[in-house]
C-alpha cells in the first residue's frame, strides 16, 4: 500500500538523518533502506529532502505542541511567583519528554540539525515553527527588557540552547530517569531568559 510505502520512507528517513545528519545521507540512500525498488518513491511521496524532513518531524510534534500549549494554558490561567522559569519549563518539558524512547530521542537530534542549519533571521521569521513555540515567544516577550528582544534575541538563544542541551543528552540518554537533568536545563534556560543586560553589553549595543 501507498501510505505503507510513505511509513517506511519516513522511518527510515528519521533513523538515518539522525544517526548520519540531514545533509550527509542520500535521497537514493533512503529509498533502499526503505525498501522501495522505485527510485522515484521518495520525490513522489514528498517532493525533496526538506518535504520528506518535515514529514518526519510531524510525526512527532503533534504530542509536543499539545502538552506545551497545555503549559501555556495553565499558566495565562494561573501565572505563577516565577513566571520566567515556568515558562523556561513549558518550552523543555514537552521536548524533554521524548527522551523516554529511541524514536523520540532521534526527533530531538533533528530538531537540533534543523535549528543549526536555519540562519537566526529566518528562524526568527518562520511561519513553519510550530505555533506553540511562537505563542511562547510572545508570551516570554513582555518578561525581558526590550533590548533583549530586539537586539540580543534572547529568546533565541534561550531556544537553541534547548534543543542542544537535549539532543546531547539524546545520544546518550537510554532509560535513565531524567526528571535531574530536565529540571536543570530549565533552570538553565530561565537564567538565560532572566540575565540582565551588562553596562559592557548596552555600551557595545550603542
Amino acid at each position: 500500500m501507498a501510505a505503507d510505502g510513505r511509513l517506511r520512507l519516513v522511518l527510515a528517513a528519521e533513523e538515518l538523518f539522525a544517526d548520519r545528519g540531514v545533509d550527509a545521507v542520500s535521497l537514493r540512500e533512503i529509498n533502499a533502506a526503505a525498501g522501495q525498488r522505485n527510485a522515484s518513491a521518495l520525490q513522489y511521496h514528498f517532493g525533496d529532502r526538506d518535504g520528506l524532513l518535515r514529514a518526519v518531524l510531524a510525526r512527532h510534534d503533534p504530542p509536543v505542541e499539545y502538552a506545551r500549549h497545555a503549559l501555556l494554558d495553565a499558566f495565562e490561567a494561573a501565572p505563577p511567583a516565577e513566571p520566567l522559569r515556568a515558562l523556561a519549563g513549558a518550552f523543555v518539558r514537552p521536548l524533554a519528554a521524548k527522551l523516554a524512547d529511541v524514536e523520540g530521542r532521534r526527533y530531538l537530534r533533528l530538531l537540533d540539525q534543523v535549528v543549526r542549519r536555519a540562519s537566526p533571521s529566518a528562524l526568527r521569521a518562520s511561519t513553519a515553527q510550530p505555533t506553540s513555540v511562537n505563542r511562547w515567544r510572545e508570551m516570554v516577550g513582555p518578561l525581558l527588557p526590550e533590548i533583549a528582544v530586539t537586539r540580543l534575541h534572547r529568546r533565541l538563544t534561550a531556544i537553541r540552547m534547548t534543543y542542544s542541551e537535549l539532543a546531547r543528552r539524546a545520544e546518550t540518554s537510554e532509560g535513565r530517569d531524567e526528571r535531574l537533568f530536565t529540571s536543570h536545563v530549565i533552570d538553565v534556560v530561565a537564567s538565560v531568559l532572566a540575565t540582565p543586560v551588562s553596562a559592557e553589553t548596552a555600551a557595545l549595543l550603542g
